[in-house]
């Protein structure tokens, strides 16, 4: 199948070797050792990766870091916060000592549903104190989204917030629930008469213990995190992620993020989910670095205004995002305005478009990277690291990984070949994924974990992401892609965006059905409908234009963001 990549924009070319921040990834990939690794991050205080909060802030006061800013949080009304190491040690040992009280100990799963705010990074860092495993709650979930996981998990405590308390009412868990109340709220708390919440205070609570609170050591295979998957294809299965994950997680912000000491540093993810929480928090923590916390919710005037206040140099998002900035107007002809050295881009595949758009009107070169809650990011397409990178690609395997394509038997194809991508668990020091937490699926076969998605390994070493596995098209005996067919779509001027998949069709088994959101302003009609059809037809090939188009209002979507092809299908 012939794979949509445009040409190559000079701004996305990989990097110089002569930049000393910036290695030979053949060179580094073929060389790569984990027990290296291990001391470049903790160097000999081996101990300090047998606990999250001690890798991730413990190690840096005890290093003289303590004074460095680990966290700048604005909230909603611009007011900015400033959290050091030194000050997230006290204030994390105080909520530790808070959840010991209620009988938390290692292992216990503590939840918050909170919005990015101080509070949270805490929570976050008191549970890993413990030995304890951290369990985001995504603000967006309702009612049965909730219960499900802290049915599954357990949960033993919840922190959550004004704004979403109600949704705990008619959860049959039974589990404690902590309020964490904003300044305002509690001013106007101390001026209410009426009968003070039966809910345990988070900040009144916490400002009684004591700071101090010793660490508890854990194995490389116990857990620190417990996530879910985003439910793309079905029910939600649980992810234990190991303290082994750790030094995955470096690798990426290191050589693919490439985070340096003088970045300014926004992962926009929201931390409810997993790219957010593996590289918004624990990834620049783990390197001693400063995030950054947005409150607000995502406005393109909003996100351009916060990152010229804060100088933002290195940014972390979403195709999603970028598209949405992009069709706002607001960053046209800002560019000088702007302090961006690099992009990265993960959760879809970044498509030609949005990458030109990246450079133009951002001013930097973005970098499409591919990973999955049960692993981190796996296939890259590096900063750090000099690798053939044309447009389009998810990149070359993240160091410390092998990965290959298997047909439907198992067997690796050849490269130019579709087929299942997978990780050749023997030959990935790196890797750290064991299974689900409850067995819920078994994603291994012989020495292989099965991804579920499919892709295609071209001759210079590069992955090309095609589908998931559920939503590979059959037509006429061919195997399309839904990606494929949805990045040509978004060609067309007047698309924003796009989704493709397969209806059944008495002839060739299958036809491709595009659903489209156009651009604000531009009504759907039988001239548009053609013309994407024709673009299709003309840049893909002759069976993999969509032979229906659907104008719509929006796409269904995951929570964190990702199109719900299957509901398509269903619909």
């Amino acid at each position: 199948m012939t794979m949509i990549s445009g040409s190559m924009p000079t701004a996305n070319s990989s990097p110089t070797s002569s930049d000393p921040h910036v290695q030979d990834y053949q060179d580094y990939y073929q060389n790569y050792s984990q027990d290296a690794l291990l001391k470049e991050i903790f160097g000999e205080h081996t101990d300090d990766s047998s606990n999250a909060y001690q890798a991730c802030c413990g190690r840096h006061v005890r290093d003289g870091l303590g004074d460095k800013v680990a966290l700048v949080h604005e909230d909603t009304h611009g007011n900015v916060t400033k959290l050091t190491f030194n000050e997230l040690a006290e204030q994390s040992g105080k909520v530790a000592n808070l959840l010991k009280s209620y009988g938390v100990v290692a292992g216990d799963r503590v939840a918050t549903m909170l919005p990015r705010t101080p509070e949270l990074l805490t929570i976050v860092l008191a549970t890993w104190r413990l030995g304890a495993v951290y369990q985001p709650l995504f603000t967006a979930f309702g009612v049965e989204s909730i219960d499900y996981r802290l049915n599954k998990a357990q949960t033993k405590v919840v922190f959550t917030n004004a704004a979403n308390r109600h949704k705990f009412a008619d959860t049959q868990t039974p589990v404690k629930i902590v309020l964490v109340s904003t300044a305002a709220e509690r001013s106007a708390s101390k001026d209410n008469a009426q009968e003070k919440c039966s809910d345990d205070d988070y900040h009144e609570l916490s400002q009684q213990q004591s700071s101090s609170c010793e660490i508890v050591l854990l194995s490389p295979n116990d857990p620190f995190l417990q996530m879910f998957t985003s439910g793309t294809v079905g029910k939600s299965k649980g992810v234990s992620i190991p303290l082994a994950a750790l030094p995955a997680f470096y690798l990426y912000m290191r050589y693919a993020i490439d985070l340096r000491e003088e970045d300014h540093y926004w992962n926009m993810a929201d931390p409810g989910w997993a790219y957010g929480l593996y590289y918004a928090i624990t990834g620049p923590l783990l390197m001693g670095m400063t995030t950054y916390f947005n409150e607000a919710g995502f406005d393109a005037q909003n996100v351009f205004d916060f990152m010229v206040r804060h100088g933002i140099t290195n940014l972390a998002s979403s195709p999603t995002a970028f598209r949405m900035m992009k069709s706002s107007g607001v960053f046209d002809g800002n560019t000088d305005k702007l302090s961006l050295r690099v992009a990265n881009s993960a959760g879809e595949t970044l498509n030609t478009e949005v990458v030109s758009w990246v450079i133009s009107h951002l001013g930097c070169r973005v970098c499409d990277q591919y990973g999955q809650t049960e692993t981190g990011m796996t296939c890259c397409v590096h900063h750090a690291l000099t690798h053939e990178a044309p447009t389009g690609s998810m990149g070359v395997p993240l160091p410390g990984h092998t990965l290959v394509v298997l047909d439907d038997d198992m067997n690796e194809v050849a490269d130019g070949e579709q087929g299942q991508l997978a990780v050749v668990i023997s030959q990935s020091p790196a890797f750290y994924f064991t299974g689900y937490s409850w067995n819920e699926k078994n994603p291994f076969y012989d020495d292989y974990y099965l991804t579920g998605d499919v892709v295609e390994r071209h001759s210079d070493g590069s992955y090309w992401f095609a589908g998931r596995d559920d939503d590979i098209i059959i037509t006429a005996g061919y195997r399309v892609g839904p990606t494929d067919v949805e990045n040509c779509v978004m060609e067309h001027d007047a698309v924003a965006e796009s989704a493709a998949v397969g209806v059944p069709d008495e002839v060739r088994g299958q036809v491709i059905k595009s659903f489209v959101v156009l651009k604000p302003g531009v009504k759907g009609n039988d001239q548009i409908a053609q013309e994407i059809k024709s673009l299709v037809h003309e840049r893909l090939s002759a069976h993999a234009y969509p032979r229906h188009i659907e104008f719509v209002d929006a796409l269904p979507k995951t929570p964190s963001g990702k199109t719900q092809r299957f509901l398509l299908r269903q619909g």
